[in-house]
This record gives structure tokens, sequence and C-alpha cells, in this order.
């Protein structure tokens, strides 16, 4: 890895630091720039939302953010760890004990119970919580032996995002994790990211196109054509129960 990297600010240290991150797709003939040159730094327990609408490059950025895809220029680092420099292993590694991710889509296996889902994570985390504990903290202590067909999908959206936390993740890294709930199960959802936020410290971004979720955020970054257009910081966070849109 290259030498380490210290960014900080009023906020402390940066638990990211993006430094003119780049990603271009090669599609034959064609390039797709879905990032231009990117700087952010996100901080140690802050809820941010990254918003903008689809092409934006705002799961490119949380991909580049989770190990998932390496930038085409640029520097990120994770805790001053240069990640675009780190081998295959040291990225799975990363991915396995440092990062939670939150899908749109749920990608539970129909065919084992919540707790078995989540059980999938524990099994290969280092100091995991017991899947009954996980889902506890997401509302569904009572719901253990159930299987997705038999959940809600509000119910599934929180499976998933008690098997992310369940390994205890320094991050949780979610992309539209309302995007397929109606209005009152999304705020459910979004209350139990706000909860693990505030009770873990666990620094978390959400990415989403609608703007009515930004009022809960610390900081919001509003992103267009592969740019960040602005970041703002919210003075008055408003709870997800009190969310419209």
């Amino acid at each position: 890895m290259l030498e380490p990297f210290v960014s900080s600010s009023s906020n402390g240290p940066a638990v990211f630091h993006m430094e003119q991150v780049s990603k271009v797709y090669v599609m034959g003939e064609v390039k797709v720039h879905a990032l231009g040159a990117v700087n952010l730094d996100l901080y140690e327990g802050e809820l941010v939302v990254l918003l903008g609408p689809s092409g934006s490059g705002k799961s490119t950025l949380l991909n580049i953010l989770g190990g998932l895809d390496v930038p085409s220029g640029g520097q990120v680092y994770f805790r001053n760890q240069a990640m675009n420099k780190a081998d295959e292993q040291s990225l799975t590694r990363f991915r396995r004990q440092s990062v939670g991710f939150v899908f749109q889509f749920y990608n539970l296996i129909p065919s084992l119970t919540a707790r078995e889902n989540v059980a999938l994570v524990t099994d290969i985390a280092n100091y995991p919580m017991p899947p009954e504990d996980a889902l506890e903290l997401v509302g569904l202590g009572a719901r253990l032996d159930h299987f997705p067909a038999q959940l809600s999908g509000g119910e599934q959206q929180r499976v998933a995002i008690a098997r992310a936390i369940a390994k205890r993740p320094e991050v949780l890294l979610c992309d539209e994790p309302t995007g397929a709930l109606d209005f009152e199960t999304g705020k459910r959802v979004l209350e139990t990211l706000e909860h693990v936020n505030q009770e873990f410290g666990t620094t978390t971004a959400v990415i989403t196109h609608n703007a009515g979720i930004a009022a809960m955020a610390d900081r919001v970054v509003h992103m267009r054509s592969g740019n960040i257009a602005d970041i703002k910081r919210n003075e008055h966070k408003v709870s997800p129960a009190e969310l419209e849109w």
C-alpha cells in the first residue's frame, strides 16, 4: 500500500478520503465517464445522504468506497490506508471485516430463515454479534425462524440490515435501501438505519434519488453527471418519522 495519508478537519479524522477519484467504463469503442474528479471525506459516526438522479455516479462512488470497484484515477483511503493500491486479498478482508452493504433488493436466500440468512455473515466475521441480537436490533426478534416469503418487503429489508450490521462493521453503505418500498415501510427502514448509526456510531452512507430523505442526514452530498455539485450540512436533522416525500 501507499504511505498513509492523514485527512482531518473539525469533524475529526476522515474514515474515507477520496482525492480526484474518476471512473471510466470502456464498452467496446464507447467510454462512459461515471465519475469525474471527485473529492470527498466521510467522518467517524456521521450519517451522509448521497443525493442525485439516476446516472449521476452515486452507486459507482459507493462501490468504490466499499471495495467492490476500483477507480480509474485518483486515490481512495480508508483510515489512511490506500485502498486503490491494495491487492484482492486485502480488499476481500476489508469488505468482510469493515463494511456492511445494504442494497435496494434484499438478496436473501429463500430457503434460509431470517436467522440463517444473518448467520451467513456472522460465520465468517471476526467479532460478530449473535444473529438473534442483530435481528432484535432491527425489530425482528419475533421473526427469527420465518423464511423470506413469510416476511413483508420492509421486514426482508430489515433482515438485510441485520445481516449487514451483525459483523459489527465500521461503515454501513446503503444503495437505495427504500427504493422498492412504500412510504411508511421505507420510513421504518430509515428509522432502523438511524438507530444503528446512533447506537453503534457506525459511519453510514445512504444513496437515494429521493430528496425528502436528505433531511435526516448530518450532511447531504448532491451529485450530478459524475461530479459532486455541492455538500450541505443539516443544522437541524429531522427524524425519519417526520420525513415527507
